[in-house]
């Protein structure tokens, strides 16, 4: 029986944001570091989440033009960057939704949608940058 496929959602922002390594002085670029590190996912998977995995990062501001690579889609928010997560979410009903956040108002948004939520910890520690 063939696994149903997972979305990862992640909040690039926050991702970015969580960590001072000097992100600020180059919004876009940290960005695109990060999904440059997110496109082993769709296929190999991720702790606690196996393999297929839809990987969708949300962009905005400085970083709204970072293009999408193989394995990661990159959605850029017209406006709020929660708003568009909770679309992304909602766009994916009966599919495992894990998000990666630590915007505890958005964490309540997507609690509420059936979506599971994970820190940026659990992501970047597993993609080698913690």
């Amino acid at each position: 029986m063939e696994q149903a496929e997972t979305v990862l959602i992640v909040d690039a922002a926050n991702v970015v944001g969580s960590r001072p390594d000097g992100w600020w002085r180059d919004r876009a670029g940290a960005t695109a570091r990060l999904r440059d590190r997110l496109t082993g996912i769709a296929a190999g998977g991720l702790a606690e989440v196996v393999p297929p995995v839809r990987v969708v990062l949300v962009v905005e501001g400085a970083a709204r033009d970072i293009p999408a690579v193989p394995g990661v889609e990159v959605v850029a928010a017209p406006g709020s960057g929660d708003d568009t997560i909770v679309e992304v979410v909602r766009a994916h009903p009966g599919r495992r939704r894990v998000l990666v956040t630590a915007d505890r108002l958005l964490c309540a948004r997507v609690a509420a949608e059936d979506a599971e939520v994970r820190g940026p910890r659990w992501l970047t520690g597993a993609t080698g940058h913690d």
